[in-house]
């Protein structure tokens, strides 16, 4: 599953954006494990756990967008729109606080 999150700020205020996304989704939601692992300055693999079952994937920045990867098996694609959706709202919040000068240093 792919998707793309477009946004109209800096490539390193997007960057702190989907960083703090992450960091208070793991916060929201520690009964998933998630996890997020920046392998370079425009990579991070995440990943959940959902019912003993490990999902994984990758956040990928680019000028005007940010792109989602996971890998969802069968059994979870009827609830793969609302991950997504979860997902996304949480890092387009951050993205309205990187606007709004709220990210802080």
């Amino acid at each position: 599953m792919k998707h793309s999150i477009k946004h109209d700020i800096s490539d390193d205020l997007a960057k702190k954006a989907t960083k703090k996304a992450f960091e208070s989704y793991i916060e929201r939601f520690s009964e998933f494990n998630p996890t997020a692992n920046w392998t370079s300055d425009s990579r991070a693999d995440i990943g959940f756990a959902v019912k003993g079952k490990k999902l994984d994937g990758s956040v990928e920045l680019a000028p005007g967008t940010i792109n989602l990867e996971m890998n969802v098996p069968f059994l979870f694609k009827p609830f793969e729109k609302k991950a997504v959706g979860v997902i996304e709202g949480e890092i387009q919040k951050w993205i309205t606080r990187a606007k709004n000068g709220e990210l802080g240093e």
